[in-house]
């Protein structure tokens, strides 16, 4: 019994400190710690839903396996040894690369990084490359910058004007959120961009909506009017960047009335944004949807170029603020994994894992690991992923519950929740502070951890004195040189959280990790990989400028935003209100169908269909459909029946909003 400091896992912006009450073994209440530096005491739903989680008698409690279609328990032993003679098996008739690695990012443990050693030891296999969530992003500053880096939370008190493009902190990052308020209060200005009006705009001091997807296309519009204006900085230009002759060929291959056409934004708000760059220091605040397009990497890249033209980097106040890849790069993950190790590879994308287990030869694919996602509901296209994971002989996927894609798995191993294991936490997405976890409670039934079951499969297949650590061990390994800057597991377990050595402001020596040392609106990263590097003039697939004909046919666009009290699919089976689907529409949509509140609708394009109940949208965009991302197909199905599983721009993220449906009334 009693209260114990501990960090909540989920891949969010804001990784939490909290305040864990137990009560005869069991996690009775989540709270925030209030001596917590960014989150301050107070957490999200999510974060309390751990609890809900922990206890949950639907948790899988004992390691089973399917027998003429049906779930079976059988003991560790049996699971252990039945599967690593499958490994064994499939390596030596089809090569270690007939094996698929599934991860995605449901936890931010340090230690879920070992599932990499375990692959790498075996001898390599199929892994997957890029991201559903943030990729092409990341993709796209690392070609501008070299890095995908954005100002520490309390660089935006130097920030004169704020915009918010394409991000709702009120339902990602409620730190931030609070953060904001603070920040009106004291004089910023704070705009927010977004296809919908949201909970951040309403204490915005102005809200532009744009149309899905062309936010790229509004950038340009910004800058040609900046450069018209004569508002741009020349010294950062002139000393600091590359290919800005290529940026201005590119602004006059379009016209600021067709910007206006594209964007619905009209010119008079397109000249004020400009001006607001150039009347600095304004930072940008990223998010992650716009890039989920077919142009997400461009788009990204121009909003870039913009806050590059403005002056708005390297400065206090300034910034493009998307990701911040110094606090996991903070960390030991090699020596974790083991790259150099593996003596095969193959990868395909994330995105078209299905494509790539169907398409799959020389080898095929034979086996599929499951670990920290449920792709049946996360990645697009579901029906096709569906195919693709029954086509495969054994499917083993590690869970704390039966979710979609355990029901289709061959043997399903239970895992621990957080608090049930000590880890250490952290987040490349908001703040740079790295949080300890610690084991405070047993786990149910045989429950085990990830590193155990790696630890006893490798056992079986000859390599494990390579897992023969202790935890503490592991940890220490994770962490790395930071021992030198005194952060260790002894002083992470003393102090909690602890702040990691990061550049508050990145860039402000005007040095880039580039190739010429210089920001890049002409990527040479992008050339050596094949791309033409130069910014260009991109628009959606699914859109009237590309496919009038299909969007005749479907003529809505669909967003698929994240739940409020879900990260991704992890609570629907928990809380009653999600169970059902909503499809929230614009008004102009209402109207033309002529729809109210609670109408059942179906939603509907050639890869699928779902069915909803109508909310109708106080203001949004004309012709915007959303539907909250996550939801299990027991309860009517995940949004991604309807999404396409195209690849972005740059290869590296998906095309989830770059979609387009129709609706009727059932």
């Amino acid at each position: 019994m009693g209260v114990y400091k501990s960090a909540c896992p989920l891949n969010c912006w804001d990784n939490c400190g909290f305040q864990v009450e137990v009560e005869n073994g069991k996690v009775k209440k989540i709270d925030g710690d209030p001596e917590h530096p960014i989150t301050q005491g107070k957490i999200c739903g999510r974060g309390r839903m751990l609890e809900a989680r922990t206890n949950s008698d639907q948790r899988l409690l004992y390691p089973l396996k399917k027998v003429d279609g049906k779930f079976h328990r059988i003991t560790w032993e049996q699971a252990l040894i039945e599967i690593a003679d499958k490994m064994v098996e499939t390596k030596t008739h089809y090569g270690s690369t007939s094996v698929l690695h599934s991860h995605d990012y449901s936890n931010s443990g340090l230690l879920k990084n070992l599932d990499k050693r375990f692959f790498n030891l075996f001898g390599g296999v199929t892994e997957l490359t890029g991201s559903i969530c943030w990729g092409s992003g990341i993709e796209a500053q690392k070609w501008d910058f070299g890095n995908a880096l954005s100002h520490s939370p309390d660089d935006l008190d130097n920030s004169r004007n704020i915009v918010i493009w394409g991000r709702n902190v009120a339902r990602t990052n409620m730190h931030l959120f609070q953060r904001l308020s603070t920040a009106k209060k004291n004089g910023a200005k704070i705009i927010v961009i977004d296809p919908l009006f949201n909970a951040t705009a309403k204490i915005a001091n102005s809200y532009i909506s744009v149309k899905p997807g062309m936010d790229g296309i509004l950038a340009i519009g910004i800058m040609k009017e900046m450069i018209r204006l004569n508002l741009q900085n020349h010294q950062f230009i002139e000393q600091y960047t590359h290919g800005y002759s290529d940026l201005l060929d590119l602004l006059n291959t379009i016209t600021i009335n067709e910007v206006e056409a594209q964007t619905d934004v009209p010119r008079e708000t397109i000249t004020q944004l400009a001006k607001i760059y150039s009347n600095g220091p304004t930072t940008t605040l990223l998010g992650l949807g716009m890039q989920r397009y077919v142009n997400g990497g461009n788009t990204i890249r121009l909003i870039d170029a913009l806050i590059a033209i403005s002056g708005n980097i390297g400065i206090p106040g300034g910034g493009a603020n998307y990701a911040s890849l110094q606090v996991g790069q903070s960390f030991d993950i090699d020596k974790l994994a083991l790259p150099d190790r593996k003596l095969e590879s193959r990868s395909f994308t994330m995105m078209q894992q299905a494509e790539g287990i169907l398409e799959s030869i020389n080898p095929k694919i034979k086996m599929i690991f499951v670990t920290c996602g449920n792709p049946l509901t996360q990645v697009p296209n579901t029906n096709l992923v569906k195919k693709a994971f029954q086509s495969v002989e054994t499917v083993v996927v590690i869970e704390q519950f039966m979710t979609d894609t355990a029901e289709l798995a061959d043997y399903v191993l239970p895992t621990a929740t957080a608090f049930e294991e000590e880890d250490v936490y952290y987040s490349s997405m908001y703040h740079h502070y790295v949080n300890y976890g610690p084991k405070i409670v047993s786990s149910p039934g045989e429950v085990q951890s990830d590193l155990w079951i790696w630890t006893e499969l490798a056992k079986r297949l000859g390599f494990g004195e390579e897992f023969n650590y202790t935890r503490e061990e592991w940890i220490e390994m994770g962490l790395g040189d930071l021992k030198d800057k005194n952060i260790n597991l002894e002083a992470l377990r003393r102090h909690n959280h602890m702040p990691l050595p990061v550049d508050d402001i990145p860039w402000s020596d005007f040095r880039f990790s580039t190739p010429t040392g210089k920001y890049e609106f002409t990527s040479n990263v992008a050339e050596s990989k094949g791309y033409d590097g130069r910014l260009k003039v991109l628009y959606p697939e699914e859109s009237s400028v590309n496919n009038r004909e299909l969007s005749e046919k479907f003529p809505y666009t669909l967003l698929s935003i994240h739940p409020m009290r879900s990260n991704h699919s992890q609570n629907y089976h928990l809380i009653d209100q999600l169970q059902t689907i909503r499809v929230e529409v614009s008004k102009d949509i209402a109207e033309e169908i002529g729809l109210h509140e609670d109408d059942w609708v179906r939603v509907f394009n050639d890869r699928g269909e779902l069915k909803g109940q109508i909310r109708i949208l106080k203001q949004a965009h004309s012709k915007t459909v959303n539907i909250d991302e996550g939801q299990w197909s027991r309860y009517g199905g995940s949004v991604n029946l309807l999404t396409p599983n195209r690849v972005s721009d740059n290869g590296q993220g998906s095309t989830l909003y770059d979609c387009l449906v129709n609706i009727e009334k059932v």
